[in-house]
């Protein structure tokens, strides 16, 4: 990619896409690069590309003007299936809580997913891997790729469950972590959105 963009480092290679960190117009910035499905027929393809990226700019655009810490949006071709959003500060929460780091941010982080659900958005992929943290800056929420717009609040508990179940298993040291999420997000309102959550979680054990 030329123009304005200039790489560095590669931060994530998916399934879905490759994302590199650099810099857009001077600015620090991360490039995300939709792959190919190459067992897709090829024009299939990039229409569900196409539609993918769009829906993403659309979900970004609200988060931003809603005042969630979300990456703002700099350039984008859904064509191409390519966007560069501005680098967000931080690390991944992940790295912050297994390398030793305080979890004082957990009750700020239900709050935060709560106003994200509450303009009808849910993420689709919340694990401490999409939220980073800054000791200066806080909070930010990246990596919208499997969200969407939703009036259903099934994907919105299913988005708590997610995170509960990498919690547990990444971050077990962490005693009550997902009750102090759950706290932050009540402080927000949301109880219909916990309830569902808690049905889910029963029905996991149950299954389970």
């Amino acid at each position: 990619m030329a123009g304005p963009w200039a790489g560095a480092e590669m931060l994530h290679q998916g399934a879905e896409a490759i994302v590199h960190a650099g810099t857009w117009m001077g600015e620090e910035a991360v490039l995300k690069q939709r792959q190919p499905r190459t067992w897709r027929h090829p024009d299939l393809d990039a229409r569900l590309t196409k539609s993918r990226m769009s829906a993403e700019v659309r979900l970004l655009r609200r988060l931003h003007l809603a005042g969630i810490p979300v990456p703002v949006l700099l350039a984008v071709d859904a064509t191409e299936g390519w966007m560069v959003t501005s680098r967000m500060p931080g690390v991944p929460l992940f790295e912050h809580l297994r390398g030793g780091g305080n979890s004082d941010m957990l009750e700020e982080l239900g709050a935060t997913i709560q106003r994200i659900h509450s303009i009808g958005i849910s993420h689709g992929d919340l694990t401490t891997h999409n939220i980073l943290w800054d000791s200066d800056h806080g909070l930010s929420i990246i990596d919208f790729g499997l969200s969407q717009i939703t009036d259903d609040i099934e994907p919105l508990g299913l988005d708590l469950q997610v995170l509960n179940e990498c919690l547990k298993a990444s971050h077990p040291d962490i005693e009550g972590a997902i009750d102090r999420v759950l706290a932050g997000y009540l402080d927000e309102g949301g109880q219909e959105v916990v309830t569902r959550f808690n049905d889910i979680r029963s029905r996991v054990r149950y299954h389970g």
